[in-house]
């Protein structure tokens, strides 16, 4: 495929990929809320293909609830909880599950389509079924993450196993989307605008590292602790911030130092998207109408998310803010990459971020 006469193949292939993007956006976001709902041990099995049916007798939803009734969560958070109730909690959890399902069915089925017509080379074909088979792993993962929470006297999973299929989810959203953005800006009008293109990886980077960082407050509930900003307890550094032996235990294990690498890390991102813009706005003649778009839509994009999550935590953590919270660190992540993809010097690969 080469030429203007693959435009309409590439474009039908970008805006799939487009598609399995924001459905990878729709599942993050599902796990958030999944998460801030304690629903996430409610499925006791790891049943790929049966697992796709709901319950469809009493006899089975009482079986699941009894499955349920063993592990610590159900005695530690919901002692004395009824079938009405538990039911209230699989679902979600439930759907979280069929949508990673559909998500396979909606990569894999066109994929074959795609490749049997022609419309694929052989390169992007074998990038995409790396894809799909990450995207199986990230079942897997999230599998192993879930089992963790089985374990005696714990209610929740590990927090370090929710920031690998955190993680996880962030490669494969970005995988996807470069590869659409490939797809539709074929030669993006790159310019030579260094501090620019410089500050827009610089700040994918930390928007990462930020979101990364989030997984750990999540799992340790670290948001329901200091909940002032932009001190903590009184302190720019936590008093608390490096008890644990040996040191690196403290960021994943301490919610003092938990919170603060994250709001140290959002802070830093937030500086560097709107360097970035600042950089964009000097250099504003060498930079093409996309790019100056991609940027203006980075800085408010930070500033929207920045202020999320301090609303978020001021408030102490309400379930709607902190999902609509995880929904903005997935747009901030778009946003992102999308201005790192426009940015390059003219012919610069484009095959990885």
């Amino acid at each position: 495929m080469s030429g203007a006469t693959d435009a309409p193949a590439r474009r039908g292939v970008g805006l799939w990929l487009l598609a399995i993007a924001a459905m990878i956006a729709v599942m993050v976001v599902l796990g958030g809320a999944t998460r801030v709902s304690g629903s996430g041990l409610s499925i006791m099995e790891w049943a790929p293909l049966t697992g796709a049916l709901p319950p469809l007798s009493g006899g089975e939803w009482r079986r699941l609830f009894a499955l349920y009734q063993q592990i610590p969560q159900y005695h530690l958070r919901h002692e004395g909880m009824d079938l009405a109730g538990f039911k209230h909690i699989f679902w979600l959890e439930w759907a979280h599950r069929l949508w990673g399902r559909l998500m396979g069915v909606a990569l894999f089925v066109p994929l074959v389509v795609f490749w049997a017509r022609g419309r694929i080379s052989r390169r992007l074909a074998a990038r995409l079924v790396g894809i799909f088979v990450l995207g199986g792993l990230q079942g897997a993962v999230g599998w192993f993450m879930v089992a963790s929470g089985f374990f005696p006297a714990s209610d929740a999973v590990a927090p370090a196993r929710l920031v690998i299929h955190l993680g996880l989810a962030l490669v494969l959203y970005a995988a996807v989307l470069w590869t659409a953005f490939a797809e539709l800006l074929p030669d993006p009008p790159g310019a030579r605008a260094m501090l620019a293109r410089v500050g827009a990886r610089a700040t994918l980077s930390l928007v990462a590292l930020t979101i990364l960082a989030g997984g750990f407050v999540a799992g340790l509930h670290a948001g329901l602790d200091y909940n002032t900003f932009p001190l903590m307890d009184g302190h720019l550094v936590p008093v608390g911030y490096a008890k644990l032996a040996p040191f690196w235990r403290n960021m994943s294990e301490n919610i003092a130092a938990v919170q603060f690498d994250h709001r140290l890390l959002a802070t830093l991102a937030l500086g560097c998207a709107l360097a970035t813009l600042s950089a964009g706005v000097w250099a504003r003649a060498a930079l093409s109408t996309l790019a100056r778009g991609a940027l203006a839509a980075l800085g408010i994009v930070v500033l929207l998310q920045f202020s999320l999550g301090v609303a978020t935590l001021l408030l102490i953590v309400p379930a709607p803010l902190a999902v609509a919270h995880q929904a903005g660190a997935v747009l901030l992540l778009t946003t992102a990459l999308f201005a790192v993809y426009v940015l390059p010097a003219p012919r610069a690969s484009k095959d990885v971020p």
